[in-house]
């Protein structure tokens, strides 16, 4: 076996005869990610390792020994995402109804996670909750990664965990963009339609390979690796951002909001 997990991956793809497009179509997958996998510059979500050993016939070995199996919880779907957030040098995010997971104020997060189905347990939120916070402390940089977020004006409007606790978030927000540690804007419902109401999008950047887009949908979410693709994600974003308000508009905006919801600080 190699030093690493991709080695082993590769020596099983070789013995089996299979180009990396013969795996990644076995697999369902995509061929350049399986080339990151490869190459250590990404972990297989749980869903690939298991799709990967059906693929190569070596039994639950790789799903057995995948990389990060004991990280805390999160849907089975953003563990790849998760990755590739942490390592990511910029992200520019755009939510439709939540406020971004790393933006999260403790109270807030455990809202949302509240409302799924099935319902998760108070210790199975506990450590959601745990995880989203863990997540944030990659903005204790003062630097890296670069944070755009784009929001919808949905996201401010609906009082996630009532309106102390979305004063709450909201304030967190404003004190995010005022350290100048994060760049917002808001998408306006006036604005009508705009490119990016299909979903929550993701862009990442990264110091040694190529970006990517993740999306999600409800309990479904895909990570996207060609360039192509993200391409296209990334002009959706860019024609999204030209028609957001501006910074200090946004700011104004979220200050009145957080105001109208009872905060006076």
């Amino acid at each position: 076996m190699g030093d690493t997990y991709g080695d082993w991956l590769r020596e099983q793809r070789e013995a089996a005869g299979f180009t990396q497009q013969r795996l990644a179509d076995e697999a369902i997958m995509s061929r350049t990610h399986i080339a990151h996998i490869e190459a250590g510059r990404r972990v297989p979500s749980a869903e690939d390792a298991l799709r990967l050993d059906r693929a190569l016939n070596t039994g639950d070995v790789l799903s057995r020994f995948r990389p990060g199996k004991d990280r805390r919880p999160v849907a089975p779907h953003f563990e790849s995402a998760l990755v590739l957030e942490q390592q990511a040098t910029m992200i520019r995010e755009f939510a439709l109804s939540y406020v971004p997971g790393i933006l999260q104020t403790k109270r807030y997060a455990d809202a949302v996670l509240r409302v799924g189905f099935p319902p998760l347990s108070s210790e199975e939120r506990g450590n959601a909750v745990a995880t989203r916070l863990e997540r944030a402390k990659i903005l204790t940089d003062p630097v890296t990664p670069v944070v755009w977020a784009l929001l919808d004006e949905a996201v401010l409007s609906r009082p996630v965990g009532g309106r102390e606790a979305m004063a709450e978030q909201i304030t967190h927000l404003v004190r995010l963009v005022e350290s100048e540690r994060v760049r917002l804007h808001v998408m306006p419902f006036s604005l009508g339609a705009h490119p990016l109401l299909e979903g929550m999008t993701a862009l990442m950047w990264f110091e040694d390979q190529p970006p990517v887009a993740y999306t999600e949908v409800m309990h479904s979410g895909e990570l996207h690796d060609s360039p192509a693709s993200v391409e296209r994600f990334q002009a959706a974003y860019d024609l999204a951002l030209g028609d957001a308000l501006p910074l200090k508009e946004s700011l104004a905006l979220m200050r009145a909001t957080a105001k109208g919801y009872g905060h006076h600080g």
